[in-house]
């Protein structure tokens, strides 16, 4: 249940009711509450900003994650990874690393009011860093929806969010894969969602940095389309041998998701 009140500063007041216990989390101008339809969790998200959308929903449902596994989300943005992989999964501990203080703010304000502070944790700071601010080979899952664009691709706003969240002007597809690869534990798993168009190159640097492609599944918008999305799995340290699942189809028809799609959802 989530109460809402208003507050001297002008933020909205919510209180979060959590697992018997209550917590006060503030929304900001502009800010929503969206129902994640799993476990009774909810995020905040910026309609000004860039919210999460279908990708990293498919991205927590393609990741495997053992119970008991320690968990990192690069690019966390407003924490929508980390908190659909602890409602799907036994993880043991989930952190979420995201360079934007605003989005990592919600991140945060989001756990707290699913009351998910012991086993979530936001952390503010750079992909490139990464290997800094962990241990190396301290993860034994690490997942990451980062930027799909190159930085001349199409760019208007360098200092936009939702340029930042698209476009490689933070971190590049090397900057990730190159920290993944250093912060897995020897056999740890790295779960990526991108664009097919750029699926050569991921492949490319997923074998320079000894993360073995293992498992890839083309996502198609409708059945006669082009796939628009993918997503794949790298061991470190694995044999080569890559499994192709079979094609996810997104929608039926304009505005009807395939049941498959409503499954990932929760719905």
């Amino acid at each position: 249940m989530i109460r809402e009140q208003a507050s001297d500063d002008g933020y909205r007041k919510l209180q979060g009711m959590s697992m018997g216990s209550e917590n006060e989390v503030y929304l900001k101008e502009n800010e929503r509450i969206d129902d994640l339809e799993r476990n009774g969790y909810r995020i905040i998200q910026d309609t000004h900003r860039f919210c999460f959308g279908m990708d990293a929903v498919l991205l927590s449902g393609f990741a495997r994650v053992k119970d008991g596994a320690s968990v990192l989300d690069l690019g966390t943005g407003t924490g929508i990874i980390p908190i659909l992989l602890e409602a799907k999964t036994g993880a043991a501990h989930l952190t979420g690393l995201e360079i934007q203080e605003d989005s990592a703010d919600m991140a945060r304000r989001s756990v707290c009011l699913n009351g998910l502070e012991g086993k979530i944790s936001i952390i503010t700071g750079d992909i490139k860093e990464a290997g800094s601010l962990f241990d190396a080979a301290s993860f034994d899952v690490i997942t990451c929806n980062p930027p799909y664009m190159t930085a001349q691709h199409g760019l208007l706003n360098p200092e936009d969010t939702k340029a930042i969240a698209r476009h490689e002007i933070l971190c590049t597809l090397e900057d990730v894969i190159a920290q993944a690869a250093g912060l897995l534990k020897p056999g740890g798993n790295f779960f990526m969602v991108h664009r097919p168009f750029r699926l050569a190159e991921i492949i490319v640097l997923l074998r320079t940095y000894k993360l073995e492609p293992k498992r890839m599944q083309l996502v198609y918008p409708f059945v006669n389309k082009e796939p628009n999305m993918v997503l794949i799995e790298a061991n470190r340290g694995g044999k080569p041998r890559m499994t192709v699942e079979k094609p996810l189809i997104v929608y039926r028809e304009p505005g009807i998701y395939m049941e498959e799609i409503y499954d990932i959802y929760g719905y």
